[in-house]
Order: C-alpha cells, then structure tokens, then sequence
C-alpha cells in the first residue's frame, strides 16, 4: 500500500506559476506509475498529467500541455507538477494517485485504474 500527501495549492492569478507535491509513504514507490488529477466544482474529475514509474514517461491532457510538466524523484518518494501559465478555468482541487504497475515506462491516465489517492490540495487562479 502507499498513503499519498499534496501540497503546494493556493491562490495566485492568471499567469502565475505553482508547484504541487504528493509525498508518498511506503515501500517500493517506484513501483507505482502516478498521476495527477482534478476536480472543478460541479464537474467531475478529469487527467491532467501522468508518468510511469521510471520516470521516463509521461502524459497530458490537451488542456495543460505545454504548461504544465509532471517529474518524480523515487530516492525522495515525490512526484510533482509544475503548473506554469495559470488560467482560472485551471482552479479545482488537486489530487494525486498511484498505481502498482509492471513495466517501468507503463503510464496510467485512466481514473478508474488508480487504486491509491491523496487528500487533495485547492488550487484557485483569480482572473
């Protein structure tokens, strides 16, 4: 099992940058490709960004690509998302969410494939 943690939310304006972290505990979190999601008020929970387990590869939505850039560090059990150019249709709650896969460049960007998810941390981006 792994527990996940987001931080780095807030409020900033259009524009702005923020950087998001999800802190996982447990074992062998290299073993997980991770993902970020989010959720707008009274929308449903949509992918932004995912990355395989070696990092090597990742993914994203139309929405965020070429703003947004997904990393992780497995020696510091962290992935991260680096938000750039910030819109306010960019404001949701923010989660991350980890999935045990096999192959080292597998990526997962399928919500219902995730079996661990964070708390979620609030992003809001005035206009």
């Amino acid at each position: 099992q792994v527990q996940l943690v987001e931080s780095g939310g807030g409020l900033v304006q259009a524009g702005d940058s923020l950087r998001l972290s999800c802190a996982a505990s447990g074992r062998t979190f290299s073993s997980y490709a991770m993902g970020w999601f989010r959720q707008a008020p009274g929308k449903e929970r949509e992918f932004v960004a995912a990355i395989s387990r070696s990092g090597g590869n990742t993914g994203y939505a139309d929405s965020v690509k070429g703003r947004f850039t997904i990393s992780r560090d497995n020696a510091k059990n962290a992935v991260y998302l680096q938000m750039n150019s910030l819109k306010p249709e960019d404001t949701a709650v923010y989660y991350c969410a980890a999935e045990w896969v096999l192959g080292s460049d597998y990526l997962v960007q399928r919500i219902g494939a995730y079996d661990y998810w964070g708390q979620g941390t609030q992003v809001t981006v005035s206009s």
